[in-house]
């Protein structure tokens, strides 16, 4: 099994989930890496193509993890560029299944990213090569950090019509690895958090899980993006869904 993204923080959960389930891994980076913890690393630029062709050769299922979002055309050329030749390779390769990690909303919302992610999906879909695409919802460390930057203009700016579902990327691992194991499904799913929650609600738990005092400013935020968020388009009612809440998270518990 080859594993594509697998130094990010949801790649490093997958590769310790796949391990412990039994699979033989390998994941792929730019650089090389020694082996550890039960992982072979081999080299392989998504970008230029280089070694991708190694990197999946003798593997029968790929699950494509690496993005470079908000990158400009480094992002274009990871994301389409990339998955284009990983498909390529993939095809030749016999590969039997590739899961690929979208986001939920991606064809709803009028953002470029998202229209990035789904121009991929649609590779995907039309590559040739067995396929499951996974939506998932904003990560708990992605809105951590958009909190932590605004927090240090010494306020929070939060549109409290706008529902944010955030997951956590231990549950994302493990669905993964549930999704390997049943094969391909040739389907785009979701899934998400176990809670949706207003901005404003989150904003305040984070402070207070951070003993921060900050004001937070109710804006609605304007234009297309604004009512998309605010239709609901970042959560999804998708089941099974994560267990690790925004508030486990901010304490570092876990269920």
């Amino acid at each position: 099994m080859l594993v594509t993204g697998g130094s990010g923080r949801l790649g490093r959960a997958v590769l310790e989930r796949l391990i412990e389930a039994g699979h033989d891994v390998r994941a792929a980076g730019r650089t090389p890496r020694a082996a550890a913890g039960g992982v072979r690393w081999v080299v392989a630029d998504l970008a230029t193509g280089q070694g991708v062709a190694a990197a999946v050769s003798g593997v029968e299922v790929v699950v494509h993890l690496a993005s470079a979002p908000y990158r400009g055309r480094y992002t274009v050329r990871v994301e389409l560029d990339g998955t284009s030749a990983l498909l390529a390779a993939a095809g030749h390769a016999g590969v039997r299944h590739l899961v690929y990690l979208s986001i939920v909303g991606a064809d709803q919302v009028p953002w470029g990213y998202f229209r990035t992610k789904v121009r991929a999906e649609h590779l995907v879909r039309d590559g040739g090569v067995p396929w499951t695409v996974l939506r998932a919802t904003q990560f708990h460390e992605f809105v951590d950090q958009a909190l932590r930057g605004m927090s240090r203009l010494g306020l929070l700016v939060a549109d409290p019509g706008v529902r944010a579902q955030p997951v956590d990327v231990r549950d994302v691992a493990d669905h993964l690895v549930t999704l390997v194991g049943r094969g391909p499904s040739g389907r785009i799913e979701d899934y998400g958090g176990p809670e949706a929650l207003t901005m404003d609600e989150a904003a305040r738990r984070w402070l207070r899980a951070r003993g921060l005092r900050r004001p937070v400013l109710r804006v609605r935020l304007p234009g297309r993006l604004g009512r998309a968020f605010r239709a609901g388009r970042l959560t999804t009612g998708a089941r099974p869904a994560g267990e690790i809440t925004w508030d486990d998270y901010l304490t570092g518990a876990q269920p």
